[in-house]
């Protein structure tokens, strides 16, 4: 078994942590909750994924890119919009994306 680099065990960290809490918006109608949660999805299929490796596959680091590359304007304003605790949980979205865009791609 290889030793998992730095940045995939502090990416495990904060990943088991945003899984283990619930997600902190109302109701699913409201499209700023919609918009982090479907940011939520996205990423967590790349986090699982990579976790696995512990790189992440030359697919998703494209796809991470063209996201960087759009800003993420609409998710700011919706956990700025939904205060408290959503601004705290996009910030951790936005940390592990870091992470995540970090990783040795294969």
């Amino acid at each position: 078994m290889r030793a998992l680099s730095p940045d995939v065990v502090r990416l495990r960290r904060l990943w088991d942590e945003h899984i283990h809490k619930p997600f902190p918006a109302g109701t699913g109608a409201d499209p700023r909750v919609q918009e982090v949660a479907l940011y939520s999805s996205w990423l967590g299929s790349m986090v699982e994924a990579a976790l696995r490796r512990g790189t992440v596959d030359a697919e998703h680091a494209k796809m991470l890119k063209v996201r960087r590359a759009e800003g993420n304007q609409g998710l700011f304003r919706a956990s700025g919009e939904l205060g408290e605790p959503v601004r705290s949980y996009v910030a951790r979205l936005i940390s592990i994306e870091d992470i995540l865009s970090g990783l040795p791609v294969k």
